[in-house]
């Protein structure tokens, strides 16, 4: 089966040509500095007849063109629903007519989580299981979640897939989406300069001399023994279990699947959230596998078969 993607992101989109388990051609366009998702589309339509004509493969033989988006989406209605000021002019937009028009194929459209986990489901590190939690650690903290081989989305669409918005800390900071103490607010990439700078000694330590503090940056001063970088990095490693003993407790999974930019740091991370799994989740029948994720920036694109084939319609 073969299938169109578009992965949009906040500073690009990478549009696609999937066939099954491999993507068979892709190509990305930047969009920061876009002003709203309709100026992008007629480009995102002619990078897909592109990438399809460069596979030398015909749109008509696509079974659809599958729309991943960094927002809150109604997948039955094929809608956006909430931006958090990204493309904040997409709620308005009929996608399904502007795909119909430039592509002539059914459009399918789901969360940039939901989608990864659909592509890990379906071809990397949840191949195989049905109960499944995905978390994305970076800038901000993504979830997504499967029960019984189907995603799980809810009324309004937003089951399953707040896992960085699960209060951590009731005494914490104040996150963007209003709540107090959530993981995001106490260990994402945007919430970690912050961090940082409330732990004592952060003036006297190589972080503070940064341009930018970033995971990466923070993981380096922390192997070379820097004590601030060390505090932090543990104490993001706890926020990380505490969301995942909430996540296991929500939803019964089998297996939890981290991926992100900061899983380039996967075997530090993955068996210290394991091991905290193992010794704080009640899960009678057995242990629930960590693992990190394995298709990096790949996992929603391979997405899309599963996405247009309806295998996880609720």
């Amino acid at each position: 089966m073969k299938a169109l993607a578009v992965d949009l992101g906040g500073s690009h989109a990478t549009c696609a040509l999937v066939e099954d388990r491999a993507i068979l051609h892709a190509r990305t366009l930047p969009t920061e500095g876009s002003k709203g998702l309709a100026p992008l589309l007629p480009l995102l339509a002619e990078a897909l007849h592109t990438v399809a004509r460069q596979a030398g493969a015909k749109p008509s033989e696509c079974a659809g063109l599958a729309f991943c988006f960094c927002g809150l989406v109604d997948h039955a209605s094929a809608k956006v629903i909430s931006t958090n000021a990204k493309y904040d002019d997409a709620p308005e937009l009929d996608l399904r007519g502007w795909c119909e028009k430039s592509l002539g194929m059914p459009f399918g459209i789901e969360n940039d989580a939901r989608m990864a986990l659909l592509g890990e489901s379906y071809a990397g590190a949840a191949r195989g299981f049905e109960d499944i939690v995905m978390v994305t650690l970076g800038t901000g903290i993504g979830g997504a979640t499967m029960i019984g081989g189907r995603l799980l989305r809810g009324k309004h669409s937003q089951a399953g897939c707040l896992g960085g918005h699960l209060p951590v800390l009731f005494t914490g900071r104040r996150c963007t989406c209003g709540a107090i103490g959530c993981a995001e607010a106490e260990a994402a990439g945007w919430s970690l300069p912050e961090v940082c700078r409330g732990t004592p000694g952060f003036g006297s330590s190589p972080l503070s001399k940064e341009n930018a503090v970033t995971f990466e940056r923070l993981f380096q001063h922390a192997d070379v023994g820097d004590p601030v970088a060390i505090e932090v990095r543990q104490r993001c490693l706890a926020v990380w279990g505490a969301a995942t003993i909430a996540l296991i407790h929500a939803y019964d999974p089998e297996i939890a699947v981290f991926g992100g930019g900061v899983m380039n740091r996967a075997s530090l991370i993955i068996p210290y959230l394991q091991d905290y799994a193992n010794q704080h989740a009640w899960t009678p029948w057995g242990k629930v596998s960590v693992r990190s994720a394995q298709l990096g920036n790949n996992a929603a694109l391979l997405g899309a078969v599963p996405l247009l084939r309806g295998s996880s319609d609720s």
